[in-house]
């Protein structure tokens, strides 16, 4: 154990073990994950060859494999509950991705959510028998988030009671599906729906495309893989043609809209409902950001906490990186980051636990809010955990950009959340739509519910722009609910901000469209203000549950420095709505510079109370034990490289230059 991160844990104020209970909702859940972790450890069948030293053929065989064995292990230890399976599967793949990862996380969740009753009883225990390898092909090469626009078509001929599938232009070939290029053998297909000469928009058709023997594409499909990517170097994102398709009435998912035998089109009771998976899923990757960023975070503070460089004073050794003033403003604003996302991800999971229970009931009236927040938090959780582990590596110096370090491998697999399940701008312009529509009806008078009720408060005050010094400051920078109120205030200002906008544009004869396009930058900040507001408030309202002295008082510093830094971040904003005055700004600086030696003694310690295992970091940086130069040293020996003590491009090339020159 190195003897730096031995004296880092001994400086904590506070119980790890404890701190990572809350983290996981719990003593029985931490207890769980640990047991469920072991599982994997113990297991020889899991060993690996280090992908870093594998070509991409091999990495996907060495993915597929994994994926059998751990269906296999799952059925053999009987772990069934989601979060447990979760669990057990985030730890075989490490930083890597899962070959059949939209087989769970969106053939079977839409199997379940959209068929009928009759439909459920053929296809899921195909699926989960795993007879049907499934994916879910929804973007084409034309269209990704705009749904509305894809082209994919299938049309009712009701003389055989079959929909006929195609693919009528280039950029309808669907593209990017994971596990679409050469695992799966059936496909849930988005296509627009033609019967009786109208098109009712988009539906789900579930579309066998490999024999589910001999694997072999079925007559009428084109499928492959779509080539090397900036990293998801394990999944086989494919592309599919559909060339005259025919497949039965039934395999349309019908739990919702129905097309009868005849061809009459019955449509569901509400358009939102095929949105419950898209929620669920963006729920799951604030949850996966906040993953990411626990990792990247213990990764730069261990190794901050192991590596010395330069002199602060002549003469002494050198100091620990992290001693640096400048070195805790990059990592401690992103370490209380971390663990603000970790209790949006744990709320999130419990609002949609919570309103899928209502919608089972009937009752939908809590939907457009959970697909709004979902929408948004979304895209500000993964923009901001995407810089975030960029800060982590650069943090690092030169080892950073190494792959020992994982954080290269850490940003490659993470970047795509900021594209994929919605494009982040056009996530947060749907949360906009969402924040203009209830401020008009808080305006006309209508008493709104939820977390946008602040909106009904802008009417009592007056919140146009004005000179700083027309309106008092309240602004206590110590207490956390002044700061959430100033966050909320500044939320309701940018929404009223971006709706007047709207207004302008159409004054000026503009129509709807053309207004909201002019009008784009100021809704973007409404809703990353709105965000922002959700984010500060629920990690102050966590705060509330924490009973632990020793705890509430670290978490107070993080929760504080968390809601400091996005004010100093976004000065003007504040600054421009009078809810903070200049001298205060230079308060604020002054006051982070505080909480950054606060939490010194306590950062290690921070990052523990993550507890992800080294075999799940992958990281010789952020090992736990703090031994990062040997093991460095041992994994560069391992390169393939180095297989040899001379490389054939000696003899091929160098060699017979030197006789020609």
């Amino acid at each position: 154990m190195n003897p730096d991160i031995i004296k880092e844990r001994q400086n904590a104020t506070f119980n790890v073990d404890k701190l990572t209970n809350i983290l996981d909702g719990g003593v029985e859940r931490t207890t769980r994950r640990r047991e469920i972790e072991s599982m994997v450890l113990s297991d020889p069948d899991f060993n690996e060859e280090d992908p870093n030293f594998l070509s991409r053929s091999e990495r996907y065989d060495q993915a597929v494999r994994k994926s059998a064995q751990m269906i296999l292990k799952l059925r053999e230890y009987g772990i069934a509950d989601p979060e447990e399976i979760y669990c057990y599967k985030s730890m075989v793949q490490g930083n890597q991705n899962e070959a059949l990862g939209l087989h769970f996380v969106m053939f079977i969740p839409t199997l379940y959510s959209q068929c009928d009753p009759q439909q459920s009883r053929k296809w899921l225990p195909l699926a989960e028998a795993f007879q049907v390898v499934g994916t879910y092909a929804q973007t084409e090469m034309g269209h990704g988030t705009h749904l509305r626009g894809l082209e994919t078509t299938a049309t009712y001929d009701p003389a055989t009671q079959e929909f006929v599938l195609n693919s009528p232009t280039v950029s309808s070939i669907k593209w990017w599906p994971g596990g679409l290029g050469k695992t799966s053998n059936h496909a849930i297909v988005l296509a627009q729906l033609y019967t009786q000469g109208n098109c009712h928009g988009l539906h789900a058709f579930i579309v066998p495309i490999r024999d589910m023997s001999t694997h072999e594409p079925l007559p009428g499909i084109v499928v492959g893989d779509i080539g090397p990517k900036f990293g998801f170097n394990e999944v086989d994102n494919g592309f599919l043609k559909l060339e005259n398709v025919r497949i039965p009435r039934e395999n349309m998912l019908m739990k919702y809209a129905k097309v009868e035998p005849d061809g009459s089109y019955l449509k569901p009771p509400s358009a939102k409902l095929t949105y419950g998976t898209m929620v669920f899923v963006r729920s799951m990757i604030v949850v996966v950001s906040a993953r990411a960023l626990a990792k990247s975070c213990t990764i730069a503070i261990r190794y901050s906490a192991v590596r010395h460089q330069s002199e602060m004073r002549p003469g002494e050794p050198e100091p620990q990186i992290i001693d640096y003033q400048t070195q805790q403003y990059k990592l401690f604003p992103l370490l209380a980051m971390a663990y603000a996302f970790n209790f949006v991800g744990q709320y999130m999971n419990q609002e949609y636990h919570r309103i899928t229970g209502d919608i089972n009931q009937g009752d939908f009236s809590e939907l457009p809010e959970l697909h709004a927040l979902s929408a948004g938090l979304k895209a500000f959780t993964t923009w901001e955990t995407n810089s975030a582990i960029e800060v982590c590596r650069m943090s690092c110096g030169g080892h950073g950009y190494s792959r020992s370090s994982a954080l290269p491998d850490i940003y490659v697999e993470f970047t795509p959340t900021c594209t994929y399940e919605g494009e982040n701008t056009v996530m947060m312009l749907q949360t906009a739509r969402y924040l203009v529509k209830s401020y008009r009806q808080a305006k006309e008078g209508q008493q709104l519910s939820g977390i946008v009720s602040y909106l009904n408060e802008a009417e009592h005050r007056r919140v146009q722009p004005q000179p700083v010094a027309a309106r008092p400051t309240v602004v206590d920078i110590n207490d956390l609910a002044s700061l959430v109120e100033v966050y909320k205030l500044r939320a309701s200002i940018l929404v009223e901000l971006a709706a007047k906008s709207i207004q302008q544009e159409l004054q000026r004869r503009k129509s709807q469209e053309d207004a909201w396009n002019n009008s784009a930058i100021d809704l973007v900040r409404a809703s990353d203000a709105h965000c922002h507001y959700v984010v500060v408030k629920l990690f102050t309202d966590k705060l509330g549950e924490v009973g632990d002295t020793a705890i509430h008082s670290v978490l107070s510093t993080m929760a504080l420095l968390y809601a400091l830094h996005g004010i100093t971040k976004n000065s003007g904003d504040f600054l421009q709505a009078g809810l903070i005055n200049p001298p205060q700004v230079l308060q604020i600086s002054g006051r982070i510079k505080e909480l950054l030696s606060q939490l010194r003694p306590n950062a290690v310690a921070l990052v523990d109370a993550f507890d992800i295992h080294d075999r799940k970091l992958n990281s010789v940086l952020g090992r736990y034990d703090g031994n990062v130069y040997e093991n460095m040293f041992e994994w560069a020996r391992r390169s393939p490289l180095n297989s040899t003590e001379v490389h054939e491009s000696f003899h091929k090339y160098l060699k017979p230059l030197r006789s020609k020159l």
